[in-house]
């Protein structure tokens, strides 16, 4: 009996200790999740904005630690302006924009340069070259009128270099400025011009009006980055987690749009977003945008073949030309190893 009232006495004693350790511990077992951090994403309108809609809607940004906003931007002008003075902290635009400011051929110079850089990759683009009925070929093309949002960005490169592989110089044809992508494709349906490159959904709308797909820059030119999410690597290496925790939730909302049970939702979230849209082009637009081969990256990865692509087109069109061969100098995919890495 002796001995098991020391046993008993000894447990007493050390339940009593622990106890203040093992309260901690609960406490820190049930504490409240930190806040989500707030995160201003900028990007052009379309529907390729489909996987922030439904990161947003389907709690994706939320459950990665993410509160974002989204503001859709009338240029670009808007877009790299507010990543600087801090008015946004992510763009999801053209990887070739980010090139074109580090390379200082940006449309804003920046004093100091901008450091602005690609952490993820969301598809190619989705990039057509359409053309009026009456003009059902390159060779069609020559002594038309094609369209351009501006001769030096990266869409109007691929463009260019399009035509040259289908054996049609700059000077064969007429280039007029028409403006952002909704702009051009109204000015294509009035006739004005005969030709313009178009992303999702407005060449869809052009082939349901007879208008001719004459290629897709994916047919011509091969891999292709398109666009990508974007940062300025100061504010990316202060928020290391927010960087980390866009794109799992870009991510898990690509692969749940991938779902063919959430075909419906991502039709609906076309409809709901997108001025316009019918459930006709909502449907051929998720068939297109969420091709398991074509469509947006289910690994949101910065593919390095169309990384290079880019740096080809613009290393050999931009103004002035030069070799531009350290993709480093753009793109950051450390965010993404460690991302994917869970």
């Amino acid at each position: 009996m002796e001995t098991f009232n020391y046993n008993w006495n000894r447990r007493r004693v050390l339940a009593a200790s622990l106890a203040p350790m093992l309260a901690i511990a609960g406490c820190a077992a049930t504490a409240p999740p930190a806040p989500p951090v707030p995160v201003s994403v900028i990007s052009f309108g379309g529907g390729f904005n489909l996987p922030l809609w439904a990161a947003r809607d389907q709690g994706f940004f939320a459950r990665h630690g993410i509160a974002a906003t989204l503001t859709i931007t009338a240029d670009s002008r808007q877009v790299f302006t507010g990543l600087m003075d801090g008015r946004y902290q992510v763009a999801v635009t053209a990887f070739d924009n980010i090139v074109a400011y580090q390379e200082g051929q940006g449309e804003v110079p920046f004093n100091p340069p901008s450091d602005f850089f690609a952490f993820m990759g969301s598809d190619d683009g989705f990039l057509s070259l359409v053309s009026a009925p009456d003009v059902a070929s390159f060779a069609d093309l020559r002594g038309k009128t094609i369209s351009v949002d501006a001769m030096t960005n990266g869409f109007s490169f691929a463009l260019r270099e399009m035509l040259a592989r289908n054996g049609l110089s700059e000077t064969d044809v007429q280039w007029a400025r028409a403006g952002g992508t909704d702009r051009r494709f109204a000015a294509l349906m009035e006739r004005q011009h005969a030709a313009t490159m178009l992303r999702a959904p407005f060449d869809i709308q052009a082939r349901n009006r007879g208008f001719h797909q004459l290629a897709t820059a994916r047919e011509v030119l091969g891999p292709y980055l398109g666009i990508v999410g974007a940062a300025r690597r100061n504010w990316a290496q202060a928020n290391e987690a927010a960087v980390i925790g866009f794109i799992r939730a870009y991510r898990d909302s690509v692969r749940w749009l991938e779902g063919p049970a959430n075909r419906p939702a991502a039709e609906a979230l076309l409809m709901a977003n997108v001025p316009g849209m019918s459930a006709q082009i909502a449907r051929q637009s998720c068939e297109l945008l969420l091709h398991p081969q074509t469509g947006f990256y289910s690994d949101v990865r910065l593919d390095p073949q169309g990384v290079r692509a880019v740096l080809a087109l613009r290393g050999k069109l931009g103004e002035p030309p030069r070799r531009l061969e350290s993709p480093e100098k753009y793109v950051d995919d450390r965010y993404w190893q460690r991302a994917m890495a869970r």
